[in-house]
């Protein structure tokens, strides 16, 4: 790896010494430098841009240009006739400084050559056939060459370091803006421009009076071949080479007119490709967010759906996925636009995997260790392990479905309205095979089978209005009404329960065969009247009147099955009816203004909480007041450079999972009882922020600094038999601390660019272990350091093969109870492209990991991907030669921690696969 950065430096410095520069200063008639004018220098002899660039605030351009070469270079700026000056570079750098007359005449600037990258207020345009090298499919690839832009593998895009809100394609919502579904389908030969729209306002009329800093938009400009006809992919392959049958079906259309807009997004597949996991259903909330989670308090009531594995790509031993997706947007007339989707996805997946835990257990005889100190509760360090094999089965149908509709009928108003609805089909077998298995009467190891199944629902509906009275006095109304019904079912067939007694199981059952019916129902609003007084262009006051009512009913029981007959156990402890009902009433005071370079926005939220769960024929009512002041302060320190400190005080409040006391199940060897007499917690959240984007020389730099003290959290109570463990919850009478760090720094140059940066962070958490012999309760403390490092060069040539070239670590380094334990993995990797002989385009990609426990390598293992695709010019017909995993790797390897254990797992995946495809292109 040393050697390949070594020749990457060397490129750089070769591509660097190639060139010379030409540089000076771009005025107006009278002297003035100006900042954001345009600089292109084009080649005389090719009639091709070679470099680009803008000037900065001092008015100071800089373009790097080939030897002995004579170059038309063109100048540019708003109100500014553009200026043509003939420049010869020999061997050395040129200074030239450029003087712009007026032009009052152009209402623009008329550019006679493509800009790469223009700038137009808050939004910066890229010329996307200015960074292609030909062999982009997708939107991904084409934004991942953009500066200033990245796009991870979960399809998330950053813009100078802040997450993409939401993408659209001409002005439309691209199934309601979601990244992934975008940058994974949209084809990167129907682009034709990307506009990055920074503080980006859904309604205008809001947009003097809301800090829209961080939401960042993209809207994709099609070329005109591509407005008002259907174009589009249909892909069909079929495995090759291997004994059983692997198969891909693609087909795409989409149709975009100023009226109306239809995409149509399928994909079956065996090969591994998951267009849609679980972990984005979970995620996609068609767009809706939380109405009072602005004013301080954060009350989720959440999704109590089976926790499924989180699903990627390459973990599964069998994959099988299904999808298909309709958005449609249509305008009756120019003040009505109505829009809306339809999503189905269905997954069947096997997953093979083995894990080793190592917990921290408190269930011996402490006075028998040498260490114990009797006067020192903390001091045990008792190890038990777990070693356990499991074969899982995952099926799920999941669909979502979502009609918007947005009335303008002028400037001063809007109203919006939207209902989302999630439903699915979930189900999971597994089966465990545990080093803490029983063994039958033959003495044979039993394995624990678990079967988990729901069928949950929701609705959401959205209602907003935005009425403007004149200059000074604007009125927002929001409303959301969520209900959801879900109705998760769990059965465990074991040899032996540990804590069979607790639930009243027959002693005498062999095997145990147990299930729980849980069944919770949500019903919530939301509403918010916000009132801005604009005091002038640099002030506003901002009072805020909203409610938050929500109920919840929670019921759950437990069975068993015993000589083939379903027993219902009757143990008080064992059943749930559980009425929860949580109201919040607030009013709020802010108060913005502007003064030089700074932005001060501070105020507070008085609320009014009344909770109370009504259970076992008792009610628990709390009734209190909270004032919650919050502040920022913004410092533009020059365009594009800012420096933000943020405060907020928060209270968060449980949902009714954590409040009913009665029994319920985790999974075979974990129980759970609530804590009815749960307090809210108070969180002091603290943030420092740098963004800086210079347009000048490419250069993006961003940083964060993140603290969160959290005071009487909600925290979980153990008590181990063996590594069994049975749970509750209390509000710990310790903090929790948080501190967090981000950083990146990338940099684009005309035929490559690099970048660097991590994240880092700390964190002290307490939870209490409870000694089931003595009932001796201590403090846990676990605190965990986490660190992920990464380094990219990337190339973007014309007419030359092209690589990403990364070099990623990961270090989790935890200490529970005074037991420490460290996972390192390195993750270097390169992606290779090439187009050649005019009609061909080959692609890989390498990754080698390497994990290390505390200090000694236990698991190595790379993959690789490489694609050969076939199109004659000019033709629809595409052919396509792919084979993943071509190392023929077998797993892949995971490791975590919490506050009891510290876990490492090998996942089994798809073997070595060869799929040859045909794509025609509409």
């Amino acid at each position: 790896m040393k050697k390949i950065l070594l020749v990457v430096i060397c490129m750089a410095t070769w591509m660097s010494n190639a060139q010379i520069t030409l540089k000076g200063v771009v005025k107006d008639s009278i002297g003035n430098p100006l900042e954001m004018a345009n600089v292109i220098a084009i080649n005389k002899d090719t009639k091709k841009l070679d470099s680009y660039g803008f000037t900065d605030v001092k008015g100071n351009y800089k373009l790097n240009l080939k030897k002995n070469t004579t170059y038309t270079v063109k100048t540019s700026y708003i109100g500014m006739k553009t200026s043509d000056t003939t420049i010869k570079m020999n061997e050395v750098d040129v200074v030239k400084d450029i003087s712009l007359k007026g032009d009052d005449t152009l209402d623009e600037v008329n550019i006679t050559y493509k800009m790469p990258v223009t700038v137009k207020g808050d939004t910066i345009v890229y010329d996307a056939d200015s960074f292609k090298t030909g062999t982009e499919k997708k939107l991904g690839d084409v934004l991942d060459k953009l500066p200033g832009v990245e796009v991870n593998d979960d399809g998330e895009i950053e813009v100078e370091g802040k997450t993409v809100k939401k993408v659209m394609v001409e002005g439309k919502d691209f199934f309601d803006g979601d990244s992934k579904i975008a940058t994974k389908n949209i084809p990167a030969d129907a682009i034709d421009k990307v506009q990055v729209l920074k503080n980006h306002s859904e309604v205008g009329q809001m947009s003097r009076v809301t800090d829209n800093e961080d939401n960042v938009v993209i809207n994709i400009r099609l070329k005109e071949g591509k407005k008002n006809f259907w174009f589009g992919e249909v892909t069909a392959g079929l495995g090759i080479g291997m004994n059983d049958s692997r198969y891909i079906a693609h087909p795409k259309l989409f149709y975009y007119s100023p009226k109306y807009s239809v995409n149509i997004i399928t994909d079956i597949n065996n090969i591994g490709e998951v267009p849609f996991t679980m972990r984005d259903y979970f995620k996609f909330t068609g767009g809706f967010r939380g109405v009072g989670s602005s004013n301080g308090t954060d009350f989720n009531v959440g999704s109590n759906d089976i926790s499924f594995l989180t699903l990627k790509n390459n973990r599964a031993k069998e994959i099988e996925s299904k999808f298909g997706a309709v958005n449609f947007s249509y305008s009756p007339k120019k003040t009505w636009d109505i829009s809306g989707f339809a999503i189905y996805s269905g997954n069947n997946t096997d997953m093979e995997e083995s894990t080793n835990s190592l917990y921290s257990n408190a269930n011996i005889n402490q006075a028998s260790l040498p260490t114990y100190d009797p006067n020192n509760p903390n001091s045990f360090k008792v190890i038990d392990t777990e070693e356990t094999q499991n074969l899982t089965n995952q099926k799920s149908d999941l669909g979502l479905f979502k009609l918007s509709s947005s009335y303008k009928p002028n400037t001063n108003n809007q109203f919006d309205y939207d209902i989302f609805a999630k439903v699915s089909n979930q189900k999971q077998l597994q089966n465990t095979l545990s080093t803490r298995t029983y063994l039958n009467a033959d003495d044979e190891i039993v394995p624990i089978n678990q079967m988990s199944e729901q069928n949950p629902f929701s609705i959401n509906q959205n209602l907003n209005y935005y009425y403007t009275l004149n200059d000074k006095n604007i009125f927002a109304f929001e409303a959301q009404h969520l209900w959801q019904d879900e109705d998760p079912f769990y059965n465990a067939e074991l040899e032996k329960l540990s804590f069979y007694n607790l639930i009243g199981l027959n002693e005498l059952a062999n095997p145990f065969d147990v299930s729980q019916n849980k069944r919770i129902k949500t019903n919530k609003f939301d509403a918010k009247l916000d009132y801005y007084y604009v005091i002038n262009s640099k002030s506003n006051l901002n009072i805020t009147l909203g409610s938050t009512l929500s109920n919840q009913r929670f019921n759950s029981e437990i069975f068993e099955v015993l000589n083939g007959n379903k027993t219902q156990i009757s143990a008080t402890n064992t059943i749930n009816d559980v009425d929860f009902s949580f109201n919040d009433l607030y009013t709020g005071l802010h108060y913005k203004f502007i003064t030089g370079i700074f932005t001060f926005n501070q105020g507070f939220t008085l609320h009014n909480y009344v909770s109370k769960n009504t259970q076992l024929g008792s009610e628990v009512k709390n009734n209190f007041t909270q004032l919650l002041p919050d502040a920022s302060i913004k410092i533009n320190l020059k365009k594009s450079e800012t420096l933000r400190l943020n405060y907020r005080m928060q209270t968060s409040f449980t949902d009714v999972a954590k409040l009913a006391e009665g029994y319920v199940f985790n999974n075979y060897n974990s129980l759970y009882s609530g804590n009815r007499e749960l307090e809210n917690s108070l969180y002091h959240n603290v943030s420092l922020n740098y963004f800086s984007f210079n347009m000048f020389n490419y250069t993006n730099i961003f940083g964060s600094v993140d603290y969160s003290k959290r005071k009487d959290v909600i925290k979980s109570n153990t008590q181990f038999l063996g590594v069994n463990q049975v749970r509750t919850s209390i509000n710990s009478a310790f903090p929790d601390e948080v501190i967090s760090a981000r950083a990146n720094f990338q940099k684009s140059h005309r035929k490559f660019k690099y970048s660097f940066g991590g994240n880092v962070s700390y964190s002290k958490s307490n939870s209490l272990i409870t000694d089931r012999q003595t009932n001796v309760s201590s403090n846990r403390l676990s605190k965990m350091f986490t660190q992920t490092y990464r380094t990219k060069f990337s190339t973007n040539f014309k007419e030359a093969p092209n690589f990403d070239l990364g070099y990623n670590v990961s270090i989790n380094k935890s200490d529970i109870g005074g037991v420490e334990n460290t996972f390192t993995t390195h993750s270097p990797y390169i992606n290779f492209d090439a187009y050649f002989l005019k009609e061909f385009i080959f692609t890989s990609k390498y990754t080698y990991n390497n994990v290390v426990n505390n200090g000694t390598s236990i698991d190595s293992y790379g993959f690789l991907r490489a694609d050969l695709t076939y199109q004659k010019k000019d033709s629809k017909w595409e052919y396509k030669v792919g084979v993943t995993n071509l190392l023929n790797t077998t797993g892949l390897n995971q490791n975590s921690s919490n506050d009891i254990l510290v876990s490492n797992s090998t996942y089994v995946i798809q073997p070595r696969i060869a799929v040859f495809s045909v794509k025609y292109n509409l």
